[in-house]
């Protein structure tokens, strides 16, 4: 379970620029929950995933897994039980180094590695079968560097790399149409085989109707949307965009 507990957060403290984002909120993931997260530019999305990553600070609040306090803990150890996959293929993989190399450093994640080999050979037979679920033939290509490939097939590494706790920060906005859908099934397929918990931030209003068992909504730090199971089975992308719209209309846009 993932807890956001009386977060604050103010940008730019102490300057004519000061700016509080997140006032008191408050946000509870359940485990095995799948989270689309929407809502305008500046509303939030980014800057909770950040908070829960440890990529910004906060001036109040706790931020707990299975009730443990996270709050203070640097975001180098956080990644031992976060995974993240970013807007830019080229930030979830070392491109300098082999598929092989990446699956090991990625398997190895949070472990101490001492002095010994960084790929264990005992399991690329492992790396193989994980990487022949992408479809992409990436099984085929272990000692191939990763700056070699595509975008979407950095992507699709990137998100199989990632799934201890992913957290998808628009992870298909860089790719064009036809890969985007392939990441997105992609997605959809490795999150329900493990039973991740998982949070994705999406500007693709379809993406976050037809993917995930819940959907938030965030406007000026707050979420004034939040439906899961039936209650987000029922919802289309016209809900959300009249949602949006009053939105516009609220704020005089």
């Amino acid at each position: 379970m993932l807890e956001l507990k009386g977060i604050h957060k103010y940008y730019n403290p102490g300057t004519v620029n000061e700016m509080c984002l997140f006032q008191n909120f408050n946000l509870t993931i359940d485990n095995g929950e799948f989270v689309s997260v929407v809502g305008s530019n500046g509303s939030g999305k980014t800057s909770m995933l950040n908070i829960i990553c440890g990529s910004i600070p906060v001036e109040g609040g706790q931020i707990l897994i299975n009730g443990s306090d996270i709050t203070k803990q640097k975001e180098f150890k956080r990644n031992r039980r976060i995974g993240r996959v970013y807007q830019n293929p080229a930030m979830g993989t070392c491109p300098s180094m082999t598929i092989l190399e990446n699956m090991s450093l990625a398997d190895n994640k949070g472990k101490v590695f001492g002095l010994s080999r960084g790929t264990n050979k005992s399991r690329i037979e492992y790396y193989r079968e994980q990487l022949s679920q992408l479809g992409l033939g990436l099984e085929d290509k272990m000692d191939v560097k990763v700056g070699a490939l595509s975008g979407g097939q950095r992507q699709a590494m990137a998100l199989l790399m990632s799934t201890m706790t992913p957290i998808l920060d628009e992870h298909t906005a860089a790719l064009d149409p036809k890969t985007a859908e392939l990441i997105m099934q992609l997605t959809d397929k490795i999150v329900k085989e493990k039973n991740l918990t998982t949070i994705m931030v999406t500007h693709n209003l379809r993406y976050a109707i037809e993917y995930g068992n819940r959907l938030v909504m965030m406007h000026q730090g707050n979420a004034i949307l939040d439906k899961k199971g039936e209650e987000k089975a029922k919802m289309s992308v016209d809900d959300i965009l009249a949602l949006f719209n009053e939105i516009s209309i609220e704020c005089g846009n």
